[in-house]
């Protein structure tokens, strides 16, 4: 028999999405349940600090959490250490501070209002002063995969044929097209985020659980048995088939 273990995809922020996510696991497996989130916790939504204190609430209480990283995390990390709001693999050049990308949302949850005449230099001054020390360590500590028997975990995916070993830590936070158009069955059932859909997908070779909580849609935690699939709704759950 199989062991559950539960998944929940890209949060970007929306703290009351997480919650109902994280009952609906408690009650189809209980308090204790294993659960993978696949990263991007934050930017977007309206309360990223919270979303980043539950999960570490979460993991100090002992329950076994596995929190992954994405690209979101990425450049919020990069901007808490360095000021650069930027990242090569946006190819509009877009910076975090972008709000189509949602980071002055992450910075307004921890009391940031930036003042837009400001100095980039300064923005990135108030946010090391209010950003808790304790955050930044959860956020530069974050893994990047999590292999679980059959099953991959990771925020954007894997690039096809190249060994776990020797993936590009990046690919596994930013990868797309290679991936997602990759046909062939992959040594795991790759459970991801980063692309986001109208509600999450089975593609057979891969899971995409991306259901746009970012976007205004739903957060819809599942739950793997092996290599099967669910959904998790208020009636319970609902397969998910290639």
């Amino acid at each position: 028999m199989n062991t559950p273990i539960y998944a929940v995809g890209d949060i970007h922020g929306h703290l009351a999405k997480l919650d109902h996510a994280l009952d609906l696991i408690a009650a189809d497996g209980g308090a204790a349940a294993e659960i993978v989130f696949l990263g991007d916790l934050v930017d977007r939504g309206p309360d990223s600090r919270g979303v980043i204190d539950r999960l570490m609430q979460g993991q100090a209480a002992g329950r076994p959490w596995r929190v992954l990283m994405g690209n979101h995390d990425a450049m919020f990390a990069r901007f808490l250490a360095d000021g650069d709001p930027h990242d090569p693999r946006i190819k509009s050049g877009a910076a975090w501070t972008h709000p189509r990308l949602g980071g002055l949302g992450t910075l307004a949850s921890y009391g940031i209002e930036p003042d837009p005449r400001a100095p980039l230099r300064d923005l990135a001054a108030a946010a090391c002063a209010v950003v808790p020390d304790e955050h930044r360590a959860f956020l530069d500590r974050l893994p990047r995969l999590a292999e679980r028997g059959a099953l991959l975990f990771v925020h954007a995916g894997i690039r096809p044929g190249v060994a776990l070993a020797d993936q590009d830590p990046d690919d596994l936070i930013w990868i797309r097209d290679e991936f997602l158009d990759h046909p062939d069955p992959h040594p795991w059932l790759v459970v991801h985020g980063h692309t986001a859909l109208e509600c999450p997908r089975h593609f057979g070779n891969r899971v995409d659980l991306d259901g746009g909580a970012g976007h205004g849609r739903d957060l819809h935690p599942a739950v793997f048995e092996g290599r099967d699939c669910w959904l998790l709704t208020e009636g319970g759950r609902v397969r998910l088939d290639p």
